[in-house]
């Protein structure tokens, strides 16, 4: 299977989910044009508090429809765009992907991935029982966090549903991704 973009949100507000657009525009360094988060530093909310000139290392929020359409099989009344993901995708692992991998949408657009979502209160407030539906513990008792990635973006890009995603591995060994 081919992997790709489902569809694409954005919100110039920081609210919780985004509303699905026909395209959103990439811009290198800062993110989704006319999102609230566009920016070279840090502009959610609760990281600005701590340190406003921090590096923005959270441009783009990537989730997998797979994930909507599980948790959908158990109630969750979820669809692209509800958890705040700007792009939603299908075909690829986004979780399993190593921190630096490198991801073309579309023609030219290109994001490096740099972390973990990590699931908030937010979900919970959105649906309750949703932020712990989202996370997980592997064989070892790990925490897993299921609520998608983040990443920069490198190159200018428009991004529309049914674009193709092609992954592109960081050069070294792969380093595991991690809450950002």
């Amino acid at each position: 299977m081919t992997a790709n973009v489902v569809a694409v949100a954005r919100d110039s507000g920081h609210r919780f989910g985004k509303p699905v657009a026909d395209v959103i525009t990439l811009r290198a360094g800062l993110g989704v044009e006319g999102d609230a988060h566009f920016g070279a530093t840090v502009q959610h909310r609760s990281r600005v508090g701590r340190d406003p000139s921090a590096p923005n290392l959270r441009q783009v929020h990537l989730v997998g429809a797979e994930l909507l359409d599980e948790l959908a099989a158990r109630g969750f009344d979820v669809w692209p765009g509800a958890i705040g993901e700007n792009v939603t995708t299908r075909g690829i692992d986004l979780l399993g992907l190593a921190t630096g991998t490198v991801l073309r949408l579309g023609e030219d657009a290109l994001l490096a991935v740099t972390g973990l979502r990590n699931p908030c209160l937010q979900l919970e407030r959105f649906r309750p029982g949703l932020q712990r539906a989202v996370l997980g513990r592997d064989a070892d008792g790990t925490l897993i966090r299921r609520a998608g990635v983040m990443a920069v973006v490198l190159r200018d890009g428009v991004v529309r549903p049914g674009d193709p995603i092609e992954p592109s591995p960081p050069p070294g060994p792969p380093t595991p991704l991690q809450p950002v």
